[in-house]
């Protein structure tokens, strides 16, 4: 296992696991995690090995968001909205982008406190479950005086509505994982004793799949957010005639017909 300063990813059984492990201070992002977590996706994009990507964070909380003891990419004679404009450019963007272009699942394991870009990072996931105890905040209004990034404004209206995105945004205000769940802000709240064995229970599904398919899962959902109906019609037959022509929809038609269970490729 390659050693590594802010995180931690070993490959078991098909999942890779990637652990944030700053967790003296709540796995908070500085530079260095950035770049590991590219290089870390980087290599699970192109291990055969790995199928799913399960995010979790060490320690107490998830993700805090944004390191702000860090100096980021801020260089002489930028002030400081450039310094953070260029280091969302040069880091937080790229890896966001890295994450989301992933074409193997994610699945993140949500433990305790996840606040500011580290909800971003949790709901970049394919498949979200937070225990309990887990809150998300978000912390850049009523805190910070700025407006949610890491995708954070992109995901919350799509996936709870604009009047409950702005309530999150404009408040600060805890949202409990319960109500995450109920709201859909997250696929499944469950026991905190329960989470990694939930979160690794899905993982492990997910990497016994079609991953090829996967992947145009997530494409077709978030095309559909922007097509009208007839061109998502069209959307789906060309894709579903392109999956088609895979072995795994031949394998998966054949195990249907048998009863048996589909032994996927990729």
């Amino acid at each position: 296992m390659t050693a590594r300063e802010t995180i931690t990813l070993e490959t078991t059984n098909g999942i890779a696991l990637l652990t944030l492990n700053r967790p003296a201070v709540l796995n908070s992002i500085n530079m260095t995690m950035i770049a590991e977590v590219r290089a870390a996706v980087a290599e699970v994009a192109a291990d055969k090995q790995a199928r799913v990507l399960l995010i979790t964070g060490a320690g107490r909380g998830f993700c805090a968001g944004a390191d702000l003891a860090a100096q980021g990419q801020r260089t002489e004679g930028m002030s400081v909205g450039q310094g953070v404009a260029h280091g969302m450019k040069v880091a937080f963007n790229p890896m966001m982008s890295e994450l989301y272009a992933l074409e193997k699942p994610i699945v993140s394991a949500v433990n305790g406190t996840v606040a500011g870009g580290g909800v971003g990072l949790a709901l970049v996931a394919d498949i979200c479950i937070a225990a309990k105890s887990a809150s998300f905040i978000s912390v850049f209004g009523p805190r910070l005086g700025l407006i949610p990034d890491l995708g954070v404004t992109w995901q919350l209206p799509r996936l709870i509505g604009r009047a409950r995105a702005l309530g999150m945004a404009l408040t600060g205000d805890k949202l409990p994982a319960e109500t995450a769940a109920e709201w859909g802000l997250i696929w499944k709240c469950v026991e905190d004793a329960a989470l990694m064995e939930t979160a690794t229970a899905v993982a492990t599904k997910l990497a016994n799949g079609p991953t090829n398919a996967f992947r145009e899962i997530r494409k077709a959902i978030d095309a559909g957010a922007r097509n009208g109906y007839a061109e998502q019609l069209e959307y789906e037959r060309v894709t579903q005639g392109q999956l088609g022509d895979h072995p795994n929809f031949v394998e998966g038609v054949k195990a249907f017909l048998t009863k048996k269970e589909p032994q996927f490729q990729s």
